[in-house]
């Protein structure tokens, strides 16, 4: 069934393509079918249209879901387990209250981006919602400020790293589907980053939060008002141990760019700890101790934080293997390579065909996960054919247009409406909006950076 119609080759795979594409989007948006087993059978019928032997299809998708998942699923369960311990221990807590403090009531917005932007760095952005919704409503409720001008800025710095910064999960899929440089790409990350949260954050917050009056759900308020007696973490050693892993991490990069042939044992140990299984590994174990048994918590209590921790984050394992299985069967049954050449002859800028990809899925399936691993399987042959191209540029363009327009197919836009208390409009007119500019400014300082780099 490889060629309809006398069309080229690479013409007939497009179209089979766009059908499988479209079948997933239409299952998961509008039969709201399991994303996980709808992304399999997407993955399986593309296959068998593009003409792939049966058999060879499946092992695709077994080839593709385990290769994904090889260190995505150890860097989602570690990161979510650090989350936790942040949480538990009242960590979360202390960094905002410290910043509240700093800062001043009167600039407290700007504090709560960074907080997101701190707190985004090891967990999944549902997660850090969870975590991060306490403090909004502490915060708001001691400064008298609208809700949203505090909630919008924490959202910006939630979502910028989901989309930009390694080493959290998304970035990585791109990372490690582009070869690109871990290092270079959190430094990148950092400088686009960082100027688009506080557009769409801060400046954008103080905008909407004066025409969006919001009061907190009273039974939520309620509930997390009743914060228990225990005290604190001290900052200085909450805030190591978050960014513990980044730390490590940006060692093992430098080490690397020091002596890229690894000469001395030096370098070898320091790109052993900074690779990023081991670097968060350092960092969960490290929370048992800072966050944990010095905060009193018995080794049972820790153990149970743990393990509860990991039961919501099997579902996002599961669609980011489902992706990973769809991205492999596009590279192997010659549809990668066809939009490889496609892109290639009709000279397209790298970094707008890879934002612009990861933004078509996003709106259409409302994952940004799905969006950023479908995107890559799509973007690296295009990319393998562009010597030229900075990597690490791409990799941020995927991630920006990963994030693009959260609508009502998003579960991160159902979150926000009901922790936020507000209508469907006002969520449109906020959450949206706040997302949309996170993309297009970040794109914009992408392809700025891109003329420099």
């Amino acid at each position: 069934m490889s060629s309809i119609f006398g069309l080229s080759h690479n013409v007939t795979l497009l179209i089979w393509t766009l059908i499988a594409i479209v079948f997933l989007v239409v299952f998961i948006a509008k039969y709201k079918w399991n994303p996980f087993v709808t992304l399999l059978l997407s993955a399986l019928m593309l296959g068998l249209l593009a003409g792939m032997k049966p058999l060879d299809v499946v092992s695709s998708i077994t080839g593709g879901l385990g290769g994904t998942l090889g260190t995505i699923a150890i860097v989602i369960a570690l990161g979510t387990m650090l989350g936790k311990m942040m949480a538990e221990s009242g960590g979360a807590e202390q960094i905002a209250s410290t910043l509240v403090d700093k800062f001043g009531e009167k600039r407290v917005h700007w504090a709560m981006m960074i907080v997101g932007f701190i707190v985004g760095i090891p967990v999944f952005f549902e997660v850090g919602l969870i975590l991060l919704i306490p403090i909004v409503f502490t915060v708001a409720r001691k400064t008298k400020m609208p809700l949203l001008q505090i909630g919008i800025p924490i959202l910006a710095g939630l979502s910028t790293v989901h989309g930009l910064v390694p080493p959290h999960p998304a970035p990585m899929i791109a990372i490690d589907a582009y070869q690109a440089d871990l290092g270079k790409t959190i430094l990148y990350s950092l400088l686009i980053g960082l100027p688009t949260a506080i557009i769409a954050g801060p400046l954008f917050g103080k905008f909407i939060g004066k025409r969006i009056q919001v009061e907190p759900p009273a039974k939520l308020a309620e509930q997390f008002a009743l914060q228990s007696d225990r005290k604190l973490p001290g900052f200085g050693i909450t805030l190591f141990t978050i960014l513990l892993p980044v730390i490590l991490m940006l060692v093992g990069s430098v080490a690397d760019i020091a002596d890229p042939e690894a000469t001395s044992s030096i370098t070898v140990f320091c790109e052993f700890i900074g690779h990023e299984i081991i670097a968060l590994l350092i960092a969960v174990v490290f929370s048992f101790f800072s966050l944990g048994f010095a905060r009193g918590f018995t080794k049972e209590e820790v153990s149970r934080f743990t393990s509860e921790c990991l039961a919501p984050t099997a579902t996002i394992i599961l669609i980011i293997g489902g992706g990973g299985a769809f991205k492999q069967v596009l590279i192997n049954s010659g549809v990668g390579g066809a939009i490889a050449e496609i892109a290639t002859q009709a000279n397209v800028n790298i970094i707008l065909f890879a934002w612009f990809v990861a933004a078509l899925i996003r709106v259409a399936t409302g994952s940004a996960t799905v969006a950023m691993t479908t995107a890559a399987g799509i973007v690296a042959p295009v990319l393998a054919l562009n010597p030229g191209a900075n990597v690490e540029l791409v990799v941020l363009a995927t991630g920006a247009g990963s994030i693009v327009l959260s609508h009502v197919n998003d579960a991160g836009f159902w979150m926000v409406k009901e922790f936020f208390n507000m209508s469907v409009p006002q969520t449109l007119k906020s959450w949206t909006v706040m997302e949309t500019l996170l993309s297009v400014v970040g794109l914009v300082f992408i392809l700025l950076l891109s003329t420099v780099v």
